[in-house]
């Protein structure tokens, strides 16, 4: 595979959105002859990377380029997804939407999920368990979408809410939080150095 695919990905999708299919005629017509499988693992590569933005439109899925501000290490997604891996797997999914819905202030949807390293499986096998902690708003999901250009949500997308929130959810998105602050700011000088603190102080 050529060495600059990537530059000329990003020079096809400057400024809109094409399937595996457009994507592979166009880089045909610019001499590279990959198969469809192989662009189709580059390109969900690159989505994983957060180069690339991935949304399913029926029955393809599309790319287009992530904008510069979404690259930024310290996005709200990239921050809770590094310390979401320290919590209890079966309550990554209800931490995560506590947190993003609290923060944002509106239900979550399912793409954003993803973006915060959740799989698509993960949240498929959630929401048909017997303890599933998520319903889906009762509200149009379009009326968030309007104010939404930082992120891509397909037509249709559906939003979740909490059901309830327990005390272990509470707990755990607090701690998340906590750590996402000890992260981000300087605490030289302002925590004893005789005195380790954990999380579970709190």
């Amino acid at each position: 595979m050529s060495d600059n695919i990537y530059l000329l990905i990003n020079d096809i999708l400057k400024g809109r959105q094409l399937s595996i299919s457009g994507v592979t005629r166009e880089l045909k017509d610019k001499g590279i002859d990959e198969h469809r499988l192989v662009m189709t693992g580059y390109l969900r590569a690159l989505k994983d990377l957060r180069k690339l933005n991935e949304v399913e439109i029926p029955p393809s899925k599309v790319y287009s380029i992530v904008e510069a501000e979404q690259t930024e290490t310290d996005d709200l997604y990239s921050l809770i997804s590094e310390h979401l891996r320290s919590i209890d797997p079966d309550l990554m999914i209800p931490v995560a939407a506590y947190v993003l819905s609290r923060t944002l202030d509106r239900p979550v949807f399912k793409e954003e999920f993803t973006k915060v390293g959740l799989s698509a499986k993960s949240l498929t096998d959630h929401l048909s368990s017997t303890d599933c902690t998520l319903r889906l708003t009762d509200k149009n999901p379009k009326e968030y979408t309007t104010g939404i250009t930082k992120i891509k949500v397909a037509a249709g997308e559906p939003a979740y809410e909490l059901n309830d929130v327990n005390a272990d959810i509470l707990k755990h998105s607090n701690c998340l939080l906590l750590r996402i602050v000890r992260s981000s700011v300087d605490l030289v000088g302002l925590v004893p150095k005789t005195k380790p603190t954990s999380l579970e102080d709190f």
